[in-house]
């Protein structure tokens, strides 16, 4: 695993955005951890946080596109951050966009904050994490509604790998079966298991206990993508 995504695992978890425990999702599914990209609040943090997710869209996409799309609302910060990660990192101008959950009738109107979309775009959506793949039937109408736009690929902060509504495929993959195009993570949970059931460079306890694992082993018993 590269070096940066193992700092952002413990990123995630200094920040408490990712957390251990007992959760209820939305789901209704009960659930041994929770993450929670909202909990990023300060300047420092989202500066880091584009900074992830800029390295990881360059490795998974390279650089060849015009316009990063983070769909309202959580998507807008992210979008931001990661735009101004790929200025400072690459030298790479890129164009903001994300909607409007209503759409304006004056001033700048539309259904969409920052750039505009023009025929020819190359776009990369990005968002916190992706369960159901219920946001892209929202997103991806309202991209292709705007202009002739080639969507590169999703790219989320973490891949739960858990099934998708169809139940026989990961959520991600999911997504890339509908709409046709990638989906991928800055982590997944594997890489996170991994990485936190071992004990830290400083000798401390692993983050992710015996008792721990065991739980998040039962849930992907359940839940999880099955020889994945």
């Amino acid at each position: 695993m590269e070096q940066y995504k193992k700092e952002f695992i413990d990123f995630m978890v200094e920040c408490q955005v990712l957390k251990f425990g007992e959760f209820t999702l939305k789901s209704g599914r009960k659930s041994p951890f929770f993450m929670n990209a909202g909990a990023y609040t300060t300047g420092y943090q989202l500066g880091r946080l584009g900074e992830y997710y800029a390295r990881a869209i360059h490795d998974a996409y390279g650089l060849d596109f015009d316009v990063l799309f983070g769909p309202a609302y959580k998507g807008i910060p992210l979008t931001v951050a990661t735009v101004i990660a790929l200025s400072k990192l690459y030298g790479k101008e890129v164009r903001y966009c994300s909607n409007r959950k209503e759409v304006k009738d004056h001033g700048d109107t539309g259904i969409l904050l920052g750039s505009k979309l023009k025929d020819g775009d190359r776009v990369v959506i990005i968002e916190d994490v992706t369960t159901s793949g219920a946001s892209m039937a929202e997103t991806v109408p309202i991209l292709r509604a705007q202009a002739k736009v080639e969507i590169v690929g999703l790219m989320v902060s973490l891949n739960r790998m858990e099934v998708g509504p169809g139940g026989r495929i990961a959520a991600l993959d999911e997504i890339t079966e509908t709409y046709g195009f990638p989906a991928g993570a800055i982590v997944t949970m594997k890489d996170v298991t991994e990485y936190l059931s071992v004990p830290g460079a400083d000798g401390s306890a692993p983050v992710i206990s015996a008792e721990l694992m065991q739980a998040l082993d039962a849930y992907y018993a359940q839940y999880g993508v099955k020889n994945e």
